[in-house]
């Protein structure tokens, strides 16, 4: 049963890593990269602040940097050292002659569970239970989806470290809203959203 899993998760990564040219390279260099996504997360701040006024949007994005926070350092510093699943990419790795890596990628490391898809599942889940809006829940989790599959096409990730690590960051991402909304006790207490009450 577990070779027939392990079999799969190269199957679809090795599926996905194989469309390669020099148009996809460049766009997903970009998607999977940090500092491409600096504007976009500006906008959000700025929706939340225009959404749900100062108070409540500073302590939605406290609950992001939770979020954020334990998912990115128990995924990373505690989780993979422990697993030890070798990167597809990582020259020790038997699947690495098959990879196609993209520039910029350095091979090398761990991959069980995947930190970008912890990252933006947990950004998704946190803001989408925030914003309470079924448009921008479609929204935030097709960007989460697309960032997480950039992984496989660049060769750093499994599919099954993606899910995993998706399902990670949606609880993180869940948890941590649910710490601050319980910190602070003025904030609504049902539906875990720091949306701030509507007008009677």
């Amino acid at each position: 049963m577990i070779e027939t899993l392990t079999s799969l998760d190269e199957q679809i990564l090795l599926f996905f890593n194989s469309w390669h040219s020099s148009f996809l390279d460049e766009l997903m260099s970009l998607i999977t990269g940090k500092w491409i996504w600096i504007p976009f997360y500006l906008i959000l701040i700025d929706l939340l602040f225009k959404k749900l006024g100062p108070k409540y949007a500073a302590l939605t994005l406290v609950a992001v940097v939770l979020a954020i926070v334990m998912t990115d350092q128990i995924c990373a510093s505690v989780i993979r050292p422990i697993v030890g699943r070798l990167r597809p990419c990582n020259p020790d790795n038997p699947v690495f002659e098959y990879i196609t890596l993209v520039k910029g990628i350095q091979p090398g490391g761990y991959s069980w569970p995947s930190c970008h898809a912890a990252n933006t599942f947990a950004l998704a889940t946190l803001l989408s239970c925030v914003m309470r809006s079924r448009k921008f829940t479609a929204f935030i989790f097709t960007w989460a989806v697309i960032v997480s599959l950039s992984r496989l096409y660049v060769g750093v990730h499994y599919p099954t470290d993606l899910l995993c690590g998706a399902a990670f960051g949606s609880v993180f991402g869940y948890l941590a809203l649910l710490i601050v909304s319980r910190i602070y006790t003025f904030m609504p207490r049902i539906g875990l959203s720091f949306r701030k009450p509507d007008a009677a």
